[in-house]
């Protein structure tokens, strides 16, 4: 394996492996766990919930990877602050989207080669991107695994001690 690939597999692995955890914690969380909040005044576990599956699912035109599976949860979960919507998805409809929508990625993740990872973005001109060859795809995947790993932490507030 090429140096090249074997830093981009350390990364999808990483990515692979904050994805374990938050399923774990996601399945041992209940529904009831889930409507609380991670801390007086802050973000209910359904909100992250909803933020990350849709954050997830952006990804996927982010990367020239397809449309969005879940459009609808952007209003809710990505331009609104939490508890500003009053009728929002159920838990167990934000956990089916949540599962379709990583599963999709990971189908995709599997495939990609290194040329692929080091493509830039839907978001960057060819123009920028001649300029900053780091607005790449792995680089959101990057970005995208800390954001993950954030939320984690924020969720595991939920457990009961």
């Amino acid at each position: 394996m090429e140096k090249q690939e074997f830093i981009i597999k350390l990364i999808v692995d990483s990515w692979n492996v904050q994805l374990g955890i938050i399923n774990k914690l996601l399945n041992e969380l209940s529904d009831e766990q889930l409507m609380k909040e991670v801390a007086q005044g802050k973000n209910r576990g359904i909100y992250l919930l909803g933020h990350l599956t849709a954050v997830h699912d952006r990804m996927l035109p982010l990367l020239d990877l397809g449309e969005q599976l879940c459009p609808e949860l952007n209003p809710v979960f990505i331009r609104t602050p939490d508890k500003a919507v009053k009728e929002i998805p159920s838990v167990a409809s934000l956990r089916a989207n949540w599962n379709k929508v990583n599963e999709l990625l990971n189908k995709h993740f599997s495939k990609m080669d290194a040329e692929q990872w080091l493509q830039k973005h839907t978001s960057v001109t060819e123009e920028d991107f001649i300029n900053e060859p780091n607005r790449n795809k792995l680089n959101v995947l990057i970005s995208r695994t800390n954001h993950l790993a954030n939320h984690i932490g924020q969720l595991l507030l939920l457990k009961p001690v």
